[in-house]
């Protein structure tokens, strides 16, 4: 079994020193994370103060009742797995144990064979729950994960992914705002060997320090006023799999000293938790700031800066690639005629020449908005320019074509025939925002 059974604790409660040294032995060989007691007592304070995923539970103790704790066990955790270990023949006593909150029960002399059959039985439980807690936000993702790179710049950031995507290399990924950074850093896991475990992705800029806290590291019954049970945090839900830290720059100078714990001792502890958990997490990172001036600044620690970029990946705005725009604009068609239940074929000429020379301040998520918009408002089989966003049918009026050089009447009379276009013929509107006269306009116009 191995390494892969450290983040499941178990706790045995047994009066027999002997006895107990035995279980404890056996069960680390195993791999599992082990501790043991010998009273009652002893292991409501060990319970109080940690947290475990399954209990061995002697029925008979020195100072209480298994049966009598069983119930105090429960008030602590709801969640635990309690395994209790009575006497051969007690099967009453089993079957009131099994009613007060038990999972299972051994009698003794405990058979080894059944001990490990049951306690891995109560391992995959929970790490199935784990994992449906993690894979839960991202089902749509497992089934369809698609990364448009047609440019030449994109095509070497998924060349460099393609040789390091198995490895366990913390990942940093810069690039102005909507240039797709998550979706990247999905496709990274999405195409790695952790591919069918977790993706679990928090945006550090939306929680105060507190709350990121016990996001990021989860948190112990009683930790703070109204954690009422335990839960684990997203570094721990992210076990085998990975942790995507959007806007990674956002969090405090206080708690990034802790996470860079984390990545150098791969353990986290829980707030108000006593016990390290060891995890086995892929970290990657992004940030829209530029990084070096947040550590200059002292708001970014550089020594976190160097354990998180190992490989540092910077995605070039849309309007730098602009080869990815058609791909992109085809996808998000295909997903939201889905999404509308429509049926558009795609865009006319004048479309994609707007969609073309269009800059795309808003990048690939800007994108996306125009088309999830023009797909909702179209009546047609193909989109047309008129369905864009007024912003950006302004934004095309502005944009010339400069391929070639032009004389500054030239260039006049072209822009006042977009004008003029934009405003549907209206020569009198488009003479007011020219700042000219309507018999200026018409000679302008005359000349062409």
């Amino acid at each position: 079994m191995g390494e892969i059974h450290k983040n499941f604790s178990i706790l045995i409660v047994e009066d027999e020193e002997i006895s107990l040294k035995y279980l404890i032995r056996l069960l680390e060989k195993e791999g599992f994370s082990v501790e043991g007691v010998q009273t009652g007592n002893e292991a409501l304070e060990r319970i109080k103060k940690g947290s475990y995923d399954l209990i061995l539970l002697d029925l008979r103790l020195p100072d209480i009742n298994g049966l009598d704790l069983l119930p105090e066990i429960r008030n602590f955790d709801e969640d635990i797995h309690i395994i209790i270990i009575t006497a051969y023949g007690s099967i009453e006593t089993a079957v009131s144990a099994i009613k007060k909150g038990a999972s299972d029960y051994l009698t003794k002399p405990i058979e080894i064979e059944e001990l490990l059959l049951k306690i891995n039985h109560f391992y995959e439980k929970k790490r199935l729950q784990r994992e449906n807690i993690a894979l839960k936000s991202s089902q749509e993702i497992l089934e369809k994960h698609t990364f448009v790179a047609k440019s030449k710049a994109m095509q070497e950031v998924l060349k460099i992914i393609d040789e390091i995507k198995d490895t366990d290399t913390t990942i940093l990924i810069t690039g102005e705002t909507g240039t797709g950074k998550t979706a990247l850093a999905k496709y990274i896991h999405f195409t790695s060997k952790r591919k069918n475990r977790p993706f679990i992705a928090i945006n550090c800029s939306l929680y105060t320090e507190e709350l990121l806290a016990s996001e990021l590291f989860g948190y112990e019954k009683g930790a703070f006023t109204g954690a009422f049970k335990s839960k684990p945090g997203h570094i721990e839900l992210a076990h085998e799999g990975t942790l995507f830290l959007d806007e990674i720059t956002e969090i405090p100078v206080n708690l990034q000293a802790k996470f860079l714990k984390v990545l150098e001792d791969k353990e986290i502890l829980r707030l108000g938790g006593t016990k390290p958990i060891k995890v086995d997490v892929r970290f990657v990172a992004a940030t829209n700031k530029n990084i070096h001036v947040e550590i200059e600044k002292w708001y970014f620690r550089r020594d976190l800066y160097y354990r998180i970029s190992i490989i540092e990946i910077n995605l070039p705005p849309l309007r730098d690639r602009k080869e990815d725009i058609q791909p992109l604009a085809e996808l998000f068609l295909q997903k939201y005629n889905q999404k509308f239940k429509k049926k558009i074929k795609g865009f006319t000429k004048e479309a994609w020449k707007v969609l073309m020379d269009y800059t795309f301040p808003g990048n690939v998520r800007e994108l996306e908005n125009i088309i999830e918009r023009s797909v909702l408002l179209c009546k047609e089989e193909y989109i047309a320019p008129d369905l864009f966003p007024q912003s950006l049918q302004i934004s095309t009026v502005l944009t010339l074509n400069t391929q070639n050089i032009k004389s500054l009447e030239e260039i006049s009379r072209e822009y006042a025939k977009k004008v003029l276009e934009f405003f549907g013929g209206n020569k009198t509107k488009t003479a007011e925002v020219l700042g000219i006269s309507r018999t200026s306009l018409w000679r302008l116009l005359k000349e062409d």
